[in-house]
């Protein structure tokens, strides 16, 4: 692997178009409205605690853009909890969702800087104490107490970088930004 440090072209290749991605932030430091996107799913209940959810569309660019194609999920919970099991939980969607932007956003780094990657594994865990989603204990939250992410990473890099890779990931990551910070959340019923 080469890199030229003036003008960040390497030979590495992870598969990220990283020009188009610097081009882009050229575009919307020039134009911030276009920077607003909304991003949307539709969630559907199925059977018990069974439910699919579909992505098909966002806004963004000043406009509305369609996938081409709909994405679906479902969720449901283990049959320990006397569900069907057809899918992840809604939890463990939330820690897949955040390993998916962290890792996402090491590989387009690690092009960037011209490391050629050669695995990256990323293992989420997430602690939850049900006492509080059972309504045993209004004092316990009913949410993850800690998350844990833990990358194994194999790359033409040192460990020094590999840790600047992670670090700068960590700190791009739409999703671990909503998970670590308060977001504003409105829920509605009816159109």
């Amino acid at each position: 692997m080469t890199r030229n440090t003036n003008t960040n072209t390497t030979t590495a290749d992870n598969g990220v178009n990283a020009a188009a991605l610097v081009a882009a932030r050229e575009a919307l430091e020039a134009t911030p409205e276009a920077a607003q996107f909304t991003w949307r799913s539709t969630c559907e209940w199925v059977d018990g605690t069974h439910t699919r959810t579909t992505v098909d569309g966002f806004f963004g660019l000043g406009e509305e853009h369609s996938r081409g194609k709909d994405f679906t999920m479902d969720a449901d919970h283990p049959e320990v909890f006397a569900a069907a099991d057809n899918g992840p939980t809604p939890a463990e969607v939330v820690l897949s969702g955040l390993a998916g932007c962290l890792t996402a956003g090491l590989a387009a780094v690690a092009q960037y800087r011209g490391i050629q990657l050669r695995s990256v594994t990323a293992t989420v865990e997430g602690d939850m104490d049900l006492q509080g989603i059972l309504g045993i204990d209004d004092d316990v939250r009913n949410g993850f107490g800690d998350i844990r992410v833990n990358f194994d990473i194999d790359a033409d890099a040192s460990a020094e970088d590999i840790a600047a890779l992670v670090a700068q990931s960590q700190k791009r990551s739409a999703v671990f930004d909503a998970l670590t910070n308060p977001t504003n959340v409105q829920v509605t019923v009816g159109a």
